[in-house]
């Protein structure tokens, strides 16, 4: 049996929900302290000192002053527009026909599809990424490729198959029962299996018929454990699209409730124009929004209201959104969340920012027993962050007159240069 591993240096631990309790006292950030990683879990923390003498034979890596953090949990991506990322100027609807759909249709290619999930997984875990929840495509086989390489890596992940049945090139539709069929097969052959989930995945109510919606609320009806990621008032113009399709429905978020897909398990992207009812209802059941910041002003969406929904009770997540997203980083993509609370006249705290990166968006995919803090029992995905990682946050970082301080300079201006190491299932990449 391998030793264990001590990693050492500045750690940062999280103790209550930042939006609840002061954020200085909800995560702390302790000096020359340390985590022992064996067999894929973090089996201790605490003081430097203390850890060497409990764990004798252990084997130390020292951080020095680098920031020992849970590694960053990316609650919305689309792993297959990774090769279209930043691409030029169009909104929602534009977006899709001109970018994400003839770029789907290439993964009908298995082997594009495995080469697109390992670059994405590989790209993700430069920037410090060690949990995703991707949309994958209409085909079986894309969904296969991310599981396998996540599998390959001692990855945990969610993924799902996209599936439509309208309003979208004939190549990537389905219909309601091969919908129902492929997302059930792909259930049962990954659901659960090692560290990877499924989640049933409609892409949003514009690209499938009520048929289809409803045999994926069954679906889920028969699988409740499972999620269910989707998207939900995203652009002006999208809504008034799914008023006309859905005539009857009450709001936009009906249109899920009719069909059974709305629940204590469902992930709702976006989420930035909601009416009073959708918010009332969303909090009553338990489901989750997920922030995607670069994505909703790199697209021209809007500007979500952390805080209101926040004070509200919601569950919120973070994520890239990959590719509508401007960045694969979690670091640019709450350094875009604060800027957006700052629009709203509503900025948030460094402690706030990264509980959202880590702790979070493991609440909002129902994962925080296994990720997203540092504690003993968890499992061992990790990011190390250098707070002087170029010389513009190292000249800052001397001005800086707190740990938060600190820290805060490289949320604002870090990417993957600031990650010192990723570590996942105990293991560092690369």
């Amino acid at each position: 049996m391998p030793h264990p591993t001590l990693l050492t240096g500045r750690v940062l631990r999280t103790l209550d929900d930042p939006f609840i309790a002061a954020p200085e006292t909800a995560l702390r950030i302790e000096t020359d302290w340390g985590v022992v990683l064996q067999d894929g879990r973090i089996a201790d923390i605490g003081p430097a000192a203390t850890l060497r003498a409990n764990w004798p034979q252990v084997t130390e890596i020292a951080y020095g002053r680098d920031l020992i953090c849970p590694g960053f949990v990316d609650a919305h991506v689309h792993y297959p527009q990774t090769a279209i990322i930043a691409s030029w100027g169009k909104r929602l609807i534009d977006w899709l026909n001109s970018y994400t759909f003839p770029e789907e249709m290439r993964l009908a290619d298995p082997a594009y599809a495995d080469a697109i999930a390992t670059r994405y997984l590989d790209l993700t875990a430069t920037h410090g990424t060690t949990t995703v929840c991707s949309f994958c495509t209409v085909h079986p086989g894309s969904v296969d490729a991310i599981m396998q390489a996540a599998q390959a890596r001692g990855q945990r992940i969610v993924a799902g198959k996209t599936c439509m049945d309208r309003n979208a090139p004939e190549g990537l539709q389905d219909t309601a029962q091969s919908a129902y069929d492929d997302s059930k097969a792909l259930l049962e052959a990954w659901h659960g299996v090692d560290r990877l989930s499924y989640a049933i995945t409609p892409r949003f109510s514009p690209t499938s018929t009520p048929d289809q919606m409803a045999a994926l609320g069954a679906l889920w009806a028969e699988h409740p454990d499972c999620l269910m990621q989707t998207h939900l008032s995203e652009q002006v113009d999208e809504i008034a699209w799914v008023r006309s399709l859905y005539p009857q429905a009450r709001d936009y978020l009906d249109t899920y409730e009719q069909h059974g897909l709305l629940g204590p398990n469902g992930l709702y992207g976006h989420a930035i124009h909601l009416e009073p009812r959708e918010q009332d209802r969303l909090r009553e059941v338990g489901a989750a929004l997920v922030h995607c910041p670069t994505s909703n002003t790199f697209i021209g969406s809007g500007l979500f209201d952390m805080a209101g929904l926040m004070a509200q009770g919601h569950r919120i997540g973070l994520a890239t959104d990959t590719g509508g997203g401007s960045s694969f980083s979690m670091l640019r993509t709450m350094a875009a969340a604060y800027e957006i609370g700052q629009l709203r006249g509503t900025p948030l705290h460094a402690a706030q920012l990264i509980w959202l990166a880590t702790e979070g968006s493991a609440r909002a995919l129902r994962l925080d027993t296994h990720i997203g803090r540092l504690d003993r029992g968890m499992e061992a995905d990790l990011t190390v962050l250098d707070l002087a990682s170029t010389p513009a946050i190292a000249q800052r970082a001397e001005r800086a007159e707190s740990d938060w301080d600190d820290l805060f300079a490289t949320i604002m201006m870090g990417d993957d240069r600031a990650v010192r190491a990723t570590w996942i299932n105990g293991r560092a990449t690369g």
